[in-house]
C-alpha cells in the first residue's frame, strides 16, 4: 500500500486584452509506471482523496472553476493525495538495490493534467476554446522528500 500527498503550484495568465476567460481542469493524476497513486483536482482548499475503487466515479467529480479577468494572473495550488493506494505487484521494483541496501532507489512519476478556458466574446455569441495538456516526468528521491522540485524543465505541452 502506498500513502503519497503533494502539491502542484502554477500560475496561469490571461493574456487577452478585450476579454475575460472561465477556466477548468481535469483532474491531476500522478501515476507510477501505469498505476495510477494519486489524483487532486483544483479546489482552494479541499483535496481530493483518490483509492483504486474511486477510479471509476473520478470522470463525475464536480470541476471547480474560476474566472480570469483580462491581463491578469492567479496562483492555482492543487492537493494531490493518494491514500493506501495498493501496488498490485509494483512495489518491488521501488526497493533499495540488493548489491547495497543503504542505496534507495529514485522512483519515476508521471503528472498529467489538461487546463481549458473559454471566453465569451460577444456575449454568447462568439465562444472561443483554449486546452492545453501537461505531462510531466518527476524523478523522486526518497532521501530528499520534502524538498521542492521545479517541473519547469520536466512537463511537456500538447
Amino acid at each position: 500500500m502506498a500513502t503519497l500527498n503533494s502539491t502542484v503550484r502554477f500560475s496561469f495568465r490571461n493574456t487577452g486584452t478585450f476579454f475575460g476567460v472561465h477556466v477548468s481542469a481535469t483532474p491531476f493524476v500522478l501515476s507510477y509506471d501505469q498505476l495510477t497513486l494519486a489524483g487532486g483536482d483544483v479546489r482552494r482548499t479541499t483535496s481530493l482523496s483518490l483509492s483504486m475503487k474511486d477510479l471509476l466515479t473520478l470522470a463525475l467529480l464536480q470541476m471547480n472553476n474560476f474566472y480570469q479577468s483580462r491581463k491578469s494572473q492567479r496562483n492555482v495550488e492543487v492537493v494531490v493525495l493518494g491514500k493506501k493506494v495498493p501496488l498490485y505487484g509494483g512495489g518491488p521494483s521501488l526497493a533499495s538495490s540488493p548489491g547495497k541496501p543503504s542505496s534507495v532507489a529514485t522512483i519515476p512519476l508521471s503528472l498529467s493534467f489538461m487546463v481549458k478556458s473559454r471566453a465569451y466574446v460577444l456575449g454568447k455569441l462568439v465562444k472561443p476554446k483554449f486546452e492545453i495538456g501537461v505531462e510531466c516526468k518527476v524523478v523522486t528521491n526518497p532521501a530528499k522528500l520534502n524538498a521542492r522540485v521545479p517541473l519547469k524543465n520536466y512537463c511537456q505541452y500538447y
